[in-house]
Formats: structure tokens, C-alpha cells, sequence
């Protein structure tokens, strides 16, 4: 990304209440979602001005269209074209990033439904913690009753762990937030989005401004919505993609390994071996005690889904909850197990 001088802050600055605030976006294929996005960006109660630029991918629906029309109805937007190819997530936002002025920068995504203090609390915020970025809750939330059990799975400490920015809690330092509000300052100083991360952008970032010296600020007061996946296989898919990344990240930056982020592949490493070792107990009636590994697991998705996860949710959502933990579990925990150790390079296709 580009620097722009006279927009630089120390982080320690205090901002004006009206301080100019880019919101910054790239889309692909979000023809659905991405008009309220912006309208949303544009209607907050923050006393300063307010510009949007999206970055838009190879979109095979209205997307485009749709943008264009905003930004030739609204001279607070504007959009640029996502430079990579498949419209990956980086460099999209790094090309809005370029063209984008203002002192304090906010990123969301297409389908980010903002409230309206978002912008305004932020401010306050980044002033409160002298910190370089700020954000707060994935608030996930479901429509289906599919959507609404891998809500309740995405907000639970035994589905994702303890990620504030999933499960809440209070104010502070964290390792990682959703999306962010920013001072341009700190991005300006870590060089942007890692287009090599075409997933696990966000962690990485983050770890590299509280590596520089920054701090990056939980503040649940900031609550976005997230529509879930509304399939097993979406699901699976997604979180597949979160283990892979999840490697890299740990890969390129030594010490960011945690039990937290060993449990789903340790999980998957303990089913397997049982599966494996159950029926040789044929052979040595030992061995068949190994299936205690695969029905542990079970029984532990089971009991929390059902009975803690779930408790007071409706019975269908209920039931379909230990087929969301699960997914999300083994599927992030196979993803990390055979993450390719090329995977980041400039040459690695990506399919999202």
C-alpha cells in the first residue's frame, strides 16, 4: 500500500470526535448484501465525514452494476478493481486502502450490517485505549434453523474456543478483533494486508502491529451481524479453509502456536487412531479398548450441544448442534493437518 504523510498519526494522538473515517471493502458476488452494507457505512451517527471505497472482484452477478450505481448516486463512495484476479480478500482491500485518505480507516465486508454508534464508539474507543485498532463481537446470527445452531456453535467457548470477538467478554488487549477500525498510522507502518494470506488476514495483521509495538482492542460494545453458513458442507468448507491458514500463520510467525489452536487437530488425530486401532483388537482384544477415542468425542459434541450449548434454544436447533460443532471441529482440524507446506507462496491457487 501507498503512504500518505499528511495523514499519519502517532497512536498516542487523541482524535478529533470528527475525525474523517474511509470505510474500505471488496466484494465478489455479493449482489445481495452489499447495498444495505454500504447504506448502513453511510447512515452512522459520527460526526465526521465518511468515504467508502470498494474494491470489486471478478463478480459474476450484479455486484458491479450495483456498486456503480451507489457511487454515481453518492460522491462519498467510490470503487476500484480488486487487482488480483480471483478477488481475493487482501488485495482488494489494500487497492482501497491506496486510494483512500482519511486518518482512521474501518474495514467491513459485503454482508457487514454496522449499527449505527459502530463508527462513533470506535473513535471513542482507539481515544480510551491509545490502541491502533479496535473491533468487538461477530455477533452470528441465523435465519434456518441450520444458521441458527452454527450461531450458537460460533458463540460458544466449545465450539471456537475462548476468541473474545466469538464468545465476548470484557474490554481489553486481545490477540485479534472482527474486521477492525484502524489508525491509519499503524497500517501505514506494518505495510498493509499480506496478500500472501488469502485467508487469516486479520490474525496475521494484527499480530504484526502488536509485534511493532501496537495494541489491538477488544471492545464488545462493537457488535456486527454475520450470517452463518447455511449448510453442512458451506460449513465445512469454511472451517477447512480456517485450519489451512491457521497453519501458515504459524508457519511464517514463530510463538503463535496455542492449545487452542491444537485441540480440533489433535481431535481429528484421536478419532482416526481409534478407528484405525478398534479393529485390530480382533487381534489383540487390547487395542479394541481404542474406540473409546471416537465415542469420547462423540458423546463430549453430543452432551454439549444438546444439553449446555443449546440449552434453552429451540429442539431443532438443539439437535442440529452437534452437527455444527462437529463440522467446525473437524473440518478446521483437517484443514490444519494437511495445510500444504507451499501454501502462501505466490504460486499456491486458492479456491474459496
Amino acid at each position: 500500500m501507498s503512504s500518505h504523510p499528511e495523514t499519519r498519526t502517532d497512536p498516542r494522538t487523541v482524535l478529533p470526535r470528527d475525525v474523517p473515517i474511509t470505510v474500505i471493502l471488496t466484494v465478489l458476488n455479493e449482489e445481495r448484501h452489499v447495498a444495505e452494507a454500504v447504506r448502513r457505512a453511510l447512515l452512522q451517527d459520527h460526526p465526521g465525514p465518511i468515504e467508502v471505497v470498494i474494491a470489486l472482484g471478478p463478480s459474476t452477478d450484479r455486484t458491479d452494476e450495483i456498486v456503480e450505481k451507489i457511487a454515481a448516486d453518492d460522491e462519498r463512495v467510490r470503487w476500484v478493481r480488486n487487482p488480483d484476479p480471483r478477488g481475493a480478500t487482501p488485495a482488494g482491500l489494500n487497492a482501497a486502502l491506496d486510494v483512500s485518505t482519511h486518518p482512521v480507516v474501518a474495514r467491513i465486508d459485503g454482508h457487514a450490517l454496522l449499527p449505527a454508534d459502530y463508527l462513533r464508539v470506535a473513535v471513542e474507543t482507539l481515544n480510551a485505549s491509545a490502541a491502533d485498532n479496535v473491533g468487538g463481537l461477530m455477533a452470528a446470527e441465523g435465519i434456518t434453523t441450520f444458521e441458527q445452531a452454527v450461531a450458537a456453535a460460533m458463540t460458544s467457548r466449545f465450539g471456537v474456543g475462548s476468541a473474545a470477538f466469538h464468545t465476548g467478554g470484557t474490554e481489553g488487549p486481545a490477540d485479534t478483533v472482527y474486521l477492525g477500525v484502524f489508525r491509519r498510522a499503524a497500517l501505514e507502518r506494518v505495510g498493509g494486508y499480506d496478500e500472501a494470506f488469502l485467508r487469516a488476514q486479520d490474525w496475521e495483521m494484527n499480530l504484526r502491529i502488536r509485534r511493532s509495538g501496537g495494541a489491538v482492542w477488544f471492545q464488545p460494545a462493537l457488535e456486527v451481524s454475520y450470517r452463518p453458513r447455511s449448510t453442512v458442507r458451506a460449513l465445512a468448507k469454511q472451517y477447512f479453509h480456517y485450519g489451512r491458514w491457521r497453519r501458515v500463520v504459524m508457519r511464517r510467525h514463530e510463538g503463535t502456536a496455542s492449545l487452542r489452536y491444537l485441540a480440533a487437530p489433535l481431535a481429528v488425530i484421536g478419532i482416526v487412531t481409534g478407528l484405525l486401532l478398534t479393529p485390530l483388537g480382533l487381534i489383540w482384544p487390547p487395542l479394541a479398548a481404542a474406540i473409546i477415542l471416537p465415542l469420547g468425542y462423540v458423546v463430549a459434541v453430543v452432551v454439549a450441544g444438546v444439553a449446555v450449548v443449546g440449552r434453552g434454544l429451540a429442539t431443532g436447533v438443539r439437535l442440529r448442534l452437534p452437527v455444527a460443532i462437529a463440522t467446525m471441529h473437524l473440518s478446521w482440524g483437517l484443514g490444519f493437518l494437511t495445510s500444504p507446506p507451499d501454501l502462501g507462496s505466490a504460486s499456491e491457487n486458492f479456491e474459496s
